[in-house]
């Protein structure tokens, strides 16, 4: 059995959102025990065989305060839900709530790996060869060091091996160019390290990556600090909702178009499917001593279901053993990282 403790509470919509998407993952995963965290007048007459209800008495906003959510809310649905993790009841966790809180909850709960300085959120973004790019970092660190991007690559091509079942996944350095010789000092010598960790084995180093093969699929994995991976996200979502938004106004002006509409439509639900960012919902929290996976906040009941499915199959192909395995690997190139930044640097997913 494969055990997820799952914050009910976190998210824009909470319960309305989250009870439905796990009784729907439970009923399709039979292998699956669900640990049900929130409030009691919100969790009263949830029931199923294989959910526990665990009731906790605050829930942390999505606009709470570092200090409020980490310090003051010892009893959040959030926390309570990763301790489930840190007790060993629990084999993951999901929530959908304030990131920069469930980053730091996560950190300072279960701490971080040997060797790992920061952790990182990994999520993935759709490519044209109908599979997707993993992208780390999504917004925990916004300022890395090159070794910091180097550890980000090594946990990375550990999930994507989970995740695609290709165990040397090729990674991809995100630049303004494909020359070793373009980039700032910290890229320059991300570069040197990637290209070392390459050539002892740590890794599948593919070179160099621009913007656009995250959407080709140059590379399995992208690797760049929290900011531009950010932006990478939410610029994939915006465009794939105006693609979607401006083929149905254009196929409902008239009669001929909603025609053409009929006629093309086995190809438009295939695009729609595509660039559904639903599918592709759920970043793990990579680095800590513990599986932990961040929602989208609006996500709904099709989307956190998915982030269920990253969190079960991380949990089912030992993921935390594989990182430790490849940082254990690679540590001789880490060298001194700088001293961590506090949680405070942690930007909203």
């Amino acid at each position: 059995m494969i055990t997820i403790a799952v914050d009910c509470m976190g998210g824009d919509h909470g319960p309305r959102v989250t009870l439905p998407a796990c009784t729907r993952f439970l009923d399709h995963h039979a292998d699956v025990q669900l640990i049900l965290v929130g409030l009691p007048e919100s969790m009263a007459g949830f029931a199923h065989a294989r959910a526990t209800v665990v009731l906790a008495s605050e829930v942390v906003a999505m606009d709470d305060p570092l200090e409020v959510a980490l310090r003051r809310k010892k009893d959040s649905s959030m926390r309570v839900a990763i301790s489930q993790v840190k007790d060993g009841v629990a084999q993951a966790a999901v929530s959908a709530g304030n990131t920069a809180a469930l980053m730091a909850i996560s950190r300072y709960l279960l701490k971080t790996l040997d060797g790992i300085d920061r952790p990182a959120i990994a999520g993935q973004i759709p490519n044209a060869k109908g599979a997707a790019t993993t992208v780390l970092d999504m917004g925990a660190n916004v300022d890395c060091s090159a070794e910091h991007l180097l550890q980000f690559a090594v946990m990375g091509s550990a999930l994507v091996s989970v995740l695609s079942g290709e165990e040397n996944p090729t990674v991809g350095l995100l630049n303004i160019g494909e020359e070793a010789i373009k980039g700032n000092e910290v890229i320059k010598k991300a570069g040197e390290l990637l290209r070392a960790a390459s050539k002892a084995g740590d890794l599948n180093f593919y070179g160099n990556v621009e913007g656009n093969d995250i959407f080709k699929g140059t590379a399995d994995l992208v690797v760049c600090d929290g900011f531009v991976g950010n932006v990478a996200l939410k610029a994939s979502e915006g465009l794939a909702g105006m693609i979607v938004d401006f083929l149905r106004k254009e196929f409902s002006r008239n009669i001929f178009t909603k025609m053409a509409a009929l006629t093309a439509y086995p190809v438009i639900s295939a695009l729609k499917k595509r660039m559904d960012h639903r599918r592709y919902n759920g970043g793990a929290l990579l680095g800590l001593r513990g599986l932990v996976f961040k929602s989208h906040g609006s996500a709904d009941e099709l989307a956190f279901g998915y982030a269920l499915g990253r969190a079960y199959d991380a949990a089912r192909n030992n993921l935390l053993d594989r990182v430790r395995v490849r940082i254990a690997h690679a540590a001789p190139l880490f060298g001194d990282v700088a001293v961590p930044t506090k949680p405070e640097s942690a930007v909203t997913v």
